[in-house]
């Protein structure tokens, strides 16, 4: 398993968002977070807010919100060649740990119905489908929310890397 520098977000990650934004989800056709939305992850959810780096290079990102003992997942992005690889995963690891260290219970994560690798990414986690949110983001959009036992997650994620390791 590769392994990823990941760190929580940082003031000048603005930029570097935009550009992977534009580059995962603008070019499969998905309108791109505003720059406010980043603006606010980089300025006030940072700590709940993730980048990996191959290198120096930012592959992937998280972008999380934590409120009361309850977190919403709405952004998870990996650059396509890093895609099958563990860098969602390290990402993921990186939330639900500091998620269970601020006493959060449950995550909710929200996903495209197209998108199987990551639903099916999420069920492995033990994440439950809970409906469909449409017009959520944008008019037309439609969603399918998850939510996922932090705890329960994390263990899960690390049996499956001790799994890997093993």
């Amino acid at each position: 398993m590769m392994h990823y520098q990941v760190r929580t977000l940082r003031s000048e990650d603005f930029v570097v968002l935009g550009q992977l934004e534009a580059e995962i989800f603008g070019s499969a056709g998905y309108a791109p977070l505003c720059p406010y939305y980043l603006r606010l992850c980089t300025e006030f959810y940072p700590d709940t807010s993730f980048l990996a780096l191959a290198g120096d290079r930012p592959i992937a990102y998280l972008l999380a919100f934590v409120r009361e003992r309850e977190a919403y997942c709405p952004r998870l992005g990996v650059r396509r060649e890093f895609q099958g690889t563990s860098a969602a995963t390290q990402v993921i690891m990186a939330l639900l740990t500091t998620l269970v260290a601020r006493g959060v219970d449950l995550c909710w994560f929200t996903v495209k119905p197209e998108n199987t690798h990551a639903r099916a990414l999420y069920r492995r986690l033990g994440a439950t489908e809970r409906g469909t949110r449409r017009d959520f983001f944008a008019t037309g959009d439609e969603l399918l929310v998850q939510d996922l036992d932090v705890r329960c997650g994390l263990e899960r994620l690390r049996q499956g890397l001790r799994a890997r390791a093993g």
